[in-house]
């Protein structure tokens, strides 16, 4: 079968795991996108995931301005303060950007980066994962859409650094200093503002090692706990987030496939630049993502 006419150039940016097993084979198989190429800091790297790819490599600060010229579009998987400024450079190319979340863990970078977006007028989407997956983006809009709900609990709990744990995203810098908070809390909050509003008062606490205990109050009234983790035993990590109101108790479901996921992310991303409207995680709610967790930080500092 004849694949269609391309639509939308998109670079890779970064060759980590998170590259080569969700982002790299997501727009090799996307059937509206052109792939131009992978930047990554080690030529090597760039090499070997754009080979797998058929695509080509980039590397150096040249490098990665010769991947803007090449694209329309550019999809970040690097950590969140590499990826805020390099996001504003690409905008300031003209690049429409899909983002990795956090878009950053300061605030000051995640607001120069959307600002960069607005003013030049790329189009912009946060992959938060549950907002894009087959199972729960349905879910979540349904949930919005019922409204009622009077309080929304979330464990989120994974054993990165725990023993036994096997995860390729433990050797991470960036999520090993910033905790769950940074790195599954943008999940969390993907899920409970849509729900119930925009995040009024923020509570912190600490738990056992990066465990981060989150108490917020919503636009709409409501009120929302988070236990978020990276150091979970084993056998006690797990998602799990529940919403409560008028209609009873519902759970968020499993979602499954990240490579489809990241696809679906692709789609939102083309039909925001096709058609100029924004998407409802793009950039700004980023911004507002990093703007909540910055406040708890400094909570937790205190």
């Amino acid at each position: 079968m004849t694949r269609p006419a391309k639509q939308l150039r998109i670079g890779l940016i970064g060759a980590g795991p998170w590259a080569e097993r969700t982002q790299a084979p997501a727009l090799a198989a996307h059937r509206d996108v052109d792939f131009t190429g992978v930047w990554a800091r080690r030529p090597e790297a760039a090499a070997v995931l754009a080979g797998a790819h058929g695509t080509g490599a980039f590397s150096g600060d040249d490098g990665v301005d010769d991947l803007f010229a090449a694209s329309d579009a550019v999809s970040f998987a690097l950590p969140p303060d590499i990826q805020a400024p390099l996001a504003a450079r690409a905008a300031e190319a003209g690049c429409h950007l899909l983002l990795d979340k956090p878009v950053a863990t300061s605030v000051a970078a995640a607001r120069e980066a959307a600002q960069a977006a607005e003013r030049v007028g790329v189009a912009s989407v946060v992959f938060c994962t549950l907002r894009f997956a087959a199972d729960t983006a349905p879910w979540i809009a349904e949930q919005a859409a019922a409204g009622g709900w009077f309080t929304a609990h979330a464990q989120w709990l994974g054993s990165l650094y725990a023993p036994g744990g096997d995860s390729p995203y433990a050797a991470s810098p960036w999520r090993r200093e910033k905790g769950g908070l940074w790195d599954v809390g943008p999940h969390v909050l993907s899920v409970v503002i849509p729900a119930l509003g925009d995040v009024t008062e923020v509570t912190a606490a600490r738990g056992p090692k990066d465990t981060v205990h989150l108490v917020l109050r919503h636009t709409s009234g409501a009120s929302s706990t988070a236990t978020l983790g990276l150091s979970a035993p084993v056998a006690a990590s797990g998602v799990r987030i529940e919403l409560v109101g008028d209609r009873g108790r519902v759970q968020l479901p499993v979602w499954g496939d990240a490579v489809r996921s990241f696809g679906a992310a692709v789609d939102a991303l083309l039909e925001s630049a096709r058609t100029g409207r924004a998407h409802e995680c793009d950039i700004r709610f980023g911004l507002r993502v990093t703007e909540i967790l910055a406040e708890a930080e400094l909570l937790l500092d205190r």
